[in-house]
């Protein structure tokens, strides 16, 4: 498994809504049946403001989305759908994230 590394959501309930799932979990855990993962939802499917700190701006094969941070969950390795990209170019902002949504900075 790989930090920042783009998956299909195969989840019946939330594939429409979030298609994506980005994985924040360092690669030194990668011995845990776990991993940790924070959807991408459709910019424009968002009616209220999102919150920039926390959900920045993802563009993957032409699409806008957005990375819904204060969504962080844990989900098993089997149930991660199909890798399909990899967004290490965006680890700034991934990063920039998960700290003002933990520490505030």
């Amino acid at each position: 498994m790989t930090q920042f590394a783009l998956y299909k959501n195969k989840n019946q309930k939330t594939k429409n809504t979030y298609p994506y799932l980005v994985d924040v979990q360092v690669n030194l855990l990668d011995g845990l049946q776990t991993r940790i993962v924070a959807p991408l939802t459709k910019a424009a499917a968002l009616k209220k403001k999102s919150i920039e700190h926390v959900t920045p701006l993802i563009t993957f094969e032409g699409e806008k989305y957005l990375l819904l941070m204060p969504q962080l969950s844990g989900i098993a390795k089997t149930d991660l759908g199909a890798r399909v990209g990899d967004l290490s170019s965006y680890r700034d902002e991934i990063i920039a994230a998960l700290d003002f949504l933990f520490l505030g900075i």
